[in-house]
């Protein structure tokens, strides 16, 4: 089985670890391939820092501060320290010092004329996920928050200033993928959609993580033609994001921090199947009558198990789908 699925950061990360596990218990032959978003990348310290990538790839390679979701394990922070002396910010971005090699080899990479994909694929010899990594694009692409300020009145901040310096404290006026419309799919992306068996979206942001990759023209278009199943699991838990700030970037878009609103929000011309958690099984109808297959299942990534639970899940509810298909 032929498996692509379209990650964040955390949420994704850790739903690839079940995805994986399930795969390996029920003895499958699955070929993984992850779509990461790099609309959250940023330049720190002249440095290429990209924060969901890199997370799903210390996650599956077994790096990862298991208790922050990101970042290495056993981290040391000296070199931000010696930067802060020195004056150089932002302070606001914790960079550890194993990290910093990761970023440091990324731009050396970059600066030698290798493209995204190419540089990542060799980051991932080290770590050995066990699935196939590429960006969603190779070109830049930033997301970017519209807010107002008491000081400058209303401005576009970088995502990460927005979720990490000013913790979403302020309303998301717009969010905007600078750069997407001039992008497209890195090479083996449209490849790998046109020949997978299933398509998931993981509980991951479904406005600044998938919906970013989305955004990346051709993405989108391909998975609606793809003609396999495309099933997603809900970041919505009993209308709060199980994680992070979705709520605040929803609210930015017009649509409701529920389970069904957000499947409503990819709609039935994108998405086939649905999960949502056991406490939003009241939701499973609004979703069915806006055309698209919904079953309640436990959404708490808790542990590996849990997420693999999810996992096997959204796979029964893929073959579900296809076999409606076939009927």
């Amino acid at each position: 089985m032929r498996i692509v699925v379209l990650a964040g950061g955390i949420g994704g990360a850790r739903f690839l670890r079940g995805l994986k596990a399930a795969v390996a218990d029920d003895a499958g032959d699955a070929d993984i391939t992850v779509i990461g978003n790099t609309g959250d990348d940023i330049h720190l310290f002249g440095l290429k820092v990209c924060p969901d990538l890199d997370t799903v790839m210390y996650t599956l390679g077994g790096g990862i501060h298991e208790e922050q979701g990101w970042g290495r394990a056993g981290e040391t922070f000296a070199v931000k320290t010696e930067l802060a002396a020195y004056g150089v910010g932002p302070e606001w971005f914790g960079l550890g010092d194993r990290d910093f090699a990761t970023h440091i080899v990324r731009t050396q990479m970059l600066g030698a004329g290798y493209p995204l994909s190419a540089v990542t694929e060799a980051l991932c010899a080290r770590w050995q996920p066990g699935v196939r990594l590429i960006p969603m694009t190779d070109d830049r692409v930033e997301t970017h928050v519209v807010v107002d300020t008491p000081e400058d009145g209303r401005k576009a901040v970088h995502f990460q200033e927005y979720w990490v310096r000013m913790h979403a404290s302020v309303p998301a006026r717009a969010i905007l993928p600078v750069g997407a419309e001039q992008s497209k799919p890195a090479p083996g992306v449209l490849e790998a959609i046109a020949e997978a068996d299933v398509i998931l979206f993981p509980p991951s942001n479904p406005v600044v993580s998938i919906g970013t990759i989305l955004a990346v023209p051709g993405i989108r278009e391909a998975i609606a033609e793809a003609g396999v199943p495309v099933v997603g699991l809900s970041p919505i838990v009993g209308d709060a994001p199980v994680r992070g700030m979705a709520d605040k970037v929803l609210a930015a878009v017009g649509v409701e921090s529920t389970a069904a609103a957000v499947a409503e929000h990819y709609g039935s011309g994108l998405l086939d199947g649905w999960l949502v958690d056991t406490v939003d099984a009241g939701a499973t109808e609004a979703v069915e009558a806006a055309g698209i297959r919904c079953r309640a299942v436990p959404l708490m990534m808790t542990d590996v198990d849990a997420a693999a639970r999810m996992a096997r899940e959204a796979l029964r509810l893929a073959e579900e789908v296809r076999g409606q298909a076939r009927a």
